[in-house]
């Protein structure tokens, strides 16, 4: 996950990055690389995790800029997409 996450960073191009229930770090610091380069990221909560370990180490990592519930995930990715969209214009 992390190996996508740089990878989709060093493209310079408005993205979204989400990352969701999983165990360990994996993603925390590619997703933290996708924020800085201007990014919208979004983590699953520790509610609706089945393990909270990947959101949390990106949370930890300073990587997310919102946390939802999964089921409220879609609304979530629409309204990131339509800020960069807003954003470029």
């Amino acid at each position: 996950v992390d190996r996508l996450f740089h990878s989709v960073a060093a493209l310079g191009r408005p993205m979204v990055g989400v990352i969701l229930t999983g165990m360990g770090r994996d993603g925390a610091e590619g997703l933290a690389a996708m924020r800085r380069a201007g990014a919208r990221t979004i983590g699953q909560d520790q509610a609706s995790s089945v393990v909270y370990g990947m959101p949390r180490a990106a949370a930890e990592a300073g990587a997310i800029m919102e946390q939802t519930d999964l089921s409220r995930m879609p609304e979530a990715i629409v309204a990131a997409c339509r800020a960069l969209a807003s954003r470029s214009r």
